[in-house]
């Protein structure tokens, strides 16, 4: 009976590994438990949810609200270009919509199928339009990239190892049973946090073609992060813990990535 456990937790992993996906662009494989139709509609009741929230103010009219639905309508109708000269066209269903929150917080973020929010305590640092492309680039990277499906297959694959290694470990000790779960369990963790990182600097070159394709020059991308690292106060974890690259590697990661970046600039 355990070694008939052991089978079904081995095929269980064995499907996970087999259960893949291309990034475009950039592409890596990666894993795919998951499929966009659920995903997107939940991310979308999310998103109405949050803009309809009293709490929330969205910023609807002026300057600033014109600029970040006119940057996102750039960015979004390049992305959808590219999207459709290389075979991808079917596989995105985006319903793009981009707003303008006022808050304090430094932040943006697009959601799954394409709902995109920036704070407006991220302004002041983006300053220009090339500087709130990056921001707006690197978030919808996140989206093409299918970071929060990676993230939540990645977890079920964890899961499932999880299973095979608590079949291995049943015969152990109860002290060497609990070592191992422990061990694994830190594992994971760890090991998650570095696929964290890995989507943050694969957004970021994402986001550097995706303004490129919209027209602004990734050079600038260099001038908003250096912007963003000085306004940094301290406190940040070691980069090895963290969900982020630290400042200087991820300003340099971006230098490299600028030449393939600048092959899409006013193409």
């Amino acid at each position: 009976m355990k070694k008939f456990k052991l089978l079904l937790s081995l095929i269980a992993v064995i499907g996970v590994i087999y259960s893949c996906a291309t990034v475009p662009l950039t592409g890596r494989r990666q894993l795919s438990l998951v499929g966009d139709a659920q995903i997107n509609q939940s991310a979308a009741a999310s998103y109405s949810q949050l803009l309809s929230d009293p709490k929330t103010k969205v910023i609807a009219t002026g300057t600033d609200a014109q600029r970040v639905k006119r940057i996102g309508a750039q960015l979004s109708a390049a992305i959808e270009r590219y999207l459709q000269q290389n075979g991808y066209a079917g596989k995105y269903q985006f319903k793009w919509e981009f707003n303008l929150i006022e808050s304090k917080e430094v932040n943006a973020w697009c959601m799954p199928g394409g709902k995109v929010a920036v704070y407006s305590g991220i302004l002041p640092i983006t300053q220009t339009d090339a500087g709130l492309a990056t921001v707006m680039g690197h978030e919808i990277g996140h989206a093409i990239a299918r970071h929060s499906a990676e993230r939540m297959s990645q977890q079920m694959a964890a899961q499932a190892g999880g299973a095979v290694v608590g079949t291995a470990a049943s015969n152990q000790s109860a002290t060497t049973q609990a070592l191992i779960g422990q061990l694994y369990g830190v594992g994971g963790q760890l090991a998650l946090l570095k696929y964290s990182r890995d989507q943050e600097s694969e957004a970021d070159r994402l986001g550097l073609t995706f303004m490129a394709m919209a027209g602004y020059d990734p050079n600038e991308a260099v001038t908003f992060w250096k912007r963003m690292a000085a306004q940094s106060k301290g406190g940040a974890p070691p980069e090895f813990l963290s969900t982020h690259p630290a400042d200087a590697t991820r300003i340099a990661a971006i230098q490299r990535e600028i030449p393939e970046a600048m092959k899409y600039y006013k193409q």
